[in-house]
């Protein structure tokens, strides 16, 4: 399946001063997969390398991390030429070796013509372990690895970084065959040119499908091989059952039940009219000081999102955030629906049915687009009842976004805003067809993805 992440992943190569890269995402969003389908296209050979499986490899790194060495063994071990820009090498879950990450710094300073990525599902976690949300250190340390016993170190510098998250809209349309329509969205898009009725009718089809699918890319292979809606619901529980066990595994037990806690309550807190995260809802008497690690984990391991307050609508953004008000999203939709169990037929009516938790399915569906694109996730209040999804900053503008699960809108909060600030262009986001009126642009739910300040 088309991952956008390879045209990074191809710039990286064609870039004569790469640094190896660390390739970064939660568990199951198609790190290993994408790097092998790079390896083979765009290199003569690949060797990978999975950290979590391999201990002869382990135990040889814990003696020696001598780049020369480490290509010399593994050769031997998998017997493969290792050649300088002909070979990639991929160095898989590395966060169960911290010795690995350390090579990486020497590749880069001794060795920089061998191309190597790393790929990592818990790398944050190992990294920042003991650490709250604010990147402040706990007392109780309480975050294991295999080697807990010594400190993961980051080669910052000496390493370039990525990040890969579930698959988004338009490459969900790639992987059903799609590619003409999403064509058509971009195009729309930017002449803010309504779409044809008829066509408009069926991309917001396929939008509530991939509700229900997300961006999980086993999920949405398995949805293009059998088009069942039930098989899809087992391979996301399958991944949450994965989450779990990782909560086990790399946490110890107290720390474990605290994540768990937090993760589980995600569905109740986006049921709220007011979706900011409520530390009791996990447990009764919560505070940040409890579960404040236990949520810095959930979004390292990338499995959440966090979208912070704003007070004001002035530049920059990041100077008027509150971090004790915020909200958390699951960096899925499609498995957001299956942790709140909602049912399949609500979600493939999303944009007609009423129903309060779909306008949150709605909403988390726009802030991992959102994120998938690079923008950093905040929302507004002020001190009244007005309140907006999203503001998103493009250079020397301030965007408020306006979610909306249909057709039904109202702008009042957005007024508001616009008012306060002087927008210049506000996005309303709904089931509506694209079209611009009063400094407001119509975004049709399934054109979310095109909201790309980089392209």
């Amino acid at each position: 399946m088309k991952r956008k992440i390879t045209e990074k992943l191809i710039a990286w190569k064609n870039n004569a001063n790469h640094k190896p890269l660390v390739l970064q995402g939660a568990r199951q969003v198609g790190k290993s997969y994408t790097l092998e389908e790079f390896g083979k296209e765009y290199y003569n050979n690949y060797v990978r390398v999975s950290l979590d499986l391999v201990p002869d490899v382990r135990n040889f790194l814990k003696e020696n991390i001598n780049p020369l060495e480490i290509i010399a063994y593994l050769e031997s071990l998998y017997n493969t030429r290792i050649v300088p820009y002909e070979t990639l090498i991929i160095l898989d879950e590395i966060q169960d070796c911290k010795r690995a990450l350390l090579a990486l710094k020497y590749f880069q300073e001794e060795y920089p013509q061998y191309d190597i990525v790393a790929a990592g599902s818990l790398l944050g976690v190992a990294v920042n372990r003991g650490k709250d949300a604010n990147g402040y250190d706990f007392e109780d340390t309480s975050i294991v690895r295999n080697e807990s016993e010594e400190e993961f170190s980051f080669p910052v510098g000496k390493v370039d970084e990525l990040t890969l998250y579930p698959m988004d809209f338009e490459e969900f349309l790639w992987a059903t065959d799609n590619h003409v329509l999403a064509s058509k969205i971009r195009e729309h898009y930017i002449k803010d040119e309504a779409m044809p009725e008829s066509v408009h009718k069926m991309a917001l089809d396929l939008y509530q499908k991939y509700l229900v699918v997300g961006g999980m890319p086993e999920c949405v292979k398995k949805f293009v091989d059998t088009y069942s809606y039930i098989e899809c619901r087992a391979v996301q529980q399958a991944i949450l059952n994965g989450y779990d066990a990782d909560m086990s595994k790399y946490a110890t037990p107290a720390t474990a039940v605290k994540i768990r806690a937090c993760w589980n309550s995600i569905p109740a807190q986006l049921a709220k009219e007011n979706k900011k995260f409520q530390y009791k809802l996990a447990k009764k008497g919560g505070t940040a000081k409890i579960f404040g690690e236990a949520i810095n984990w959930l979004i390292l391991s990338g499995i959440v999102l966090k979208c912070r307050l704003v007070s004001h609508g002035y530049i920059p953004l990041a100077a008027y955030e509150d971090d004790s008000d915020f909200k958390i999203y699951v960096s899925d939709v499609g498995l957001l629906g299956a942790k709140a169990q909602m049912p399949v037929q609500m979600l493939l009516n999303a944009v007609d049915t009423d129903n309060t938790f779909l306008g949150s399915v709605v909403e988390n569906y726009v802030g991992q687009a959102l994120k998938s694109n690079g923008m950093d996730l905040r929302y507004w209040k002020n001190d009244n009842t007005a309140e907006l999804e999203f503001v998103i900053q493009d250079e020397l503008d301030v965007i408020p976004v306006e979610v909306k699960k249909g057709a039904r809108v109202k702008a009042i909060s957005m007024n508001s805003f616009v008012q306060g600030y002087q927008s210049k262009i506000a996005y309303r986001i709904s089931s509506k067809n694209f079209g611009v009126g009063n400094n407001i642009k119509s975004i049709p739910l399934y054109a979310v993805f095109c909201i790309d300040f980089k392209r």
